[in-house]
């Protein structure tokens, strides 16, 4: 039997969305994310990237969204071998980290990456309870290429998971090109890790993955990043600069064939969208994310795919 197919963003609090999703009166973190839990069934969770989670805010998750929704977390920083400035580690972690030129984490020991690792998995511990806990998003930067030793340290970063699913997202074009693609996905369908599809702009540049469509565990997981060449590799701002990107109802339709193969091969499959820019539409400013994950759900229903129903909020 396929697998319903569910629809979300990429975080429920970015800039665009607290502007142009939500109503006037929606006001508040809690009041967001109640909104957001009444139009979609799940959601990324992005500010942990930035820090730790705290496991109140955690629970805060949990409280404020309906039973059957789905959390994943995107990694630390630290975690995922990203530069991290210190302020953004707990102050007792300061002291011991040690740090570049440019005050950041500069390839800590794995005990402290350990540690780090601790810390995230036992603050999500609301939503594992719960049964709201979702895979956690561990995307790679565009410097982690493929290579015996990278390949190592996938291994090492899963066991400090706990069992969490881990969600792996590349950002460089070696592992998936055609002398490692088979090799890649082997490693990742042996280790039982998901392998994260990505729809990214059409580019030979290299700290661009490609869009291969396969499954390495029964989880599915697609994240649209929009297709904005021009603001890819541009030095920005803000991410939403970098994903600034409105899909066009033709280019959301190019999925439904690939979605009805990974719906039809897969226990559970996610749409999650990461085009988190402003466009205006009719002369409104519209939120591109939500937007465009509810013109996929239409999409979907429309070729008779199965779909999550629509939360009783949704329009």
């Amino acid at each position: 039997m396929a697998a319903a197919i569910r629809i979300g963003t990429c975080s429920w609090a970015d800039e665009s969305l607290t502007k142009y999703f939500y109503p006037p009166e929606v006001k508040g973190a809690e009041e967001r994310l109640r909104y957001y839990a009444d139009r979609f069934d799940t959601v990324e969770a992005n500010s942990t990237y930035y820090s730790l989670p705290a496991e109140e805010m955690v629970r805060h998750w949990h409280e404020r969204t309906p039973d059957g929704f789905v959390v994943h977390v995107k990694a630390f920083g630290v975690m995922t071998r990203h530069p991290v400035k210190v302020e953004q580690l707990p102050p007792d972690l300061r002291d011991e980290a040690p740090l570049d030129e440019r005050g950041r984490v500069d390839r800590p020991p794995r005990e402290f990456r350990a540690e780090v690792f601790r810390r995230f998995h036992d603050a999500l511990e609301p939503l594992r309870l719960n049964d709201k806990l979702g895979g956690i998003l561990m995307q790679l930067p565009p410097y982690i290429v493929f290579k015996p030793s990278s390949l190592e340290y996938l291994e090492w970063a899963q066991e400090q998971l706990g069992g969490d699913e881990m969600l792996v997202e590349f950002r460089h074009a070696s592992w998936l090109d055609s002398e490692n693609r088979a090799e890649t996905l082997a490693f990742l369908e042996r280790n039982h890790m998901s392998y994260v599809i990505v729809d990214a702009p059409r580019t030979e540049a290299r700290n661009v993955s490609p869009t291969v469509v396969a499954t390495t565990t029964p989880t599915a997981y697609v994240r649209f990043h929009g297709r904005n060449a021009a603001t890819w590799n541009k030095r920005t701002r803000s991410a939403a600069e970098r994903f600034d990107y409105l899909y066009s109802e033709e280019e959301l339709g190019e999925w439904a064939e690939p979605l009805a193969e990974l719906s039809g091969q897969s226990e559970q499959v996610f749409a999650m969208f990461n085009n988190n820019g402003r466009s205006t539409v009719d002369g409104s400013s519209i939120a591109q994310a939500p937007v465009n994950a509810q013109m996929l759900r239409g999409l979907l229903e429309s070729k008779g795919l199965p779909v999550t129903p629509a939360p009783a909020g949704a329009t």
